[in-house]
């Protein structure tokens, strides 16, 4: 079964009130739970942005050469992400949606490409 990741770039979220950011964390989180009922929830993680970057590396001579940058030039960060498993683009855009309208905010919906079960280390679904 396919792979998506649900995602919103940090910069795409406006300032909230700390009440506002904890009546969003329990909107997102219902859906969650539900995505977990239904047995599509994967893994996720939020509140990732610009002070949550640890280090850049890269490879040099064949070794890893890790440095505090340079970054991608972008204004936009990763701000958060969930992965599903469920069985079409059309399921994929609902929880995508149900996220969006929870926190009020946009998502992007990301198929990740099909690779075979073994290589994946997950059984054939």
């Amino acid at each position: 079964m396919p792979e998506y990741l649900i995602a919103f770039n940090d910069e795409w979220v406006p300032d909230h009130t700390p009440q506002e950011v904890q009546q969003k964390s329990e909107a997102s989180m219902a859906v969650v739970e539900e995505m977990r009922n239904e047995g599509v929830f994967v893994f996720g993680n939020g509140g990732i942005d610009a002070s949550s970057v640890v280090c850049s590396v890269e490879a040099r001579e064949g070794e890893p050469v890790f440095t505090d940058g340079p970054y991608v030039e972008t204004k936009e960060h990763l701000g958060g992400f969930c992965v599903v498993r469920v069985p079409d683009d059309a399921t994929a855009r609902y929880w995508a949606g149900r996220l969006a309208v929870a926190l009020d905010w946009p998502q992007e919906v990301h198929r990740f490409p099909g690779r075979p079960p073994q290589a994946a280390g997950l059984d054939k679904d």
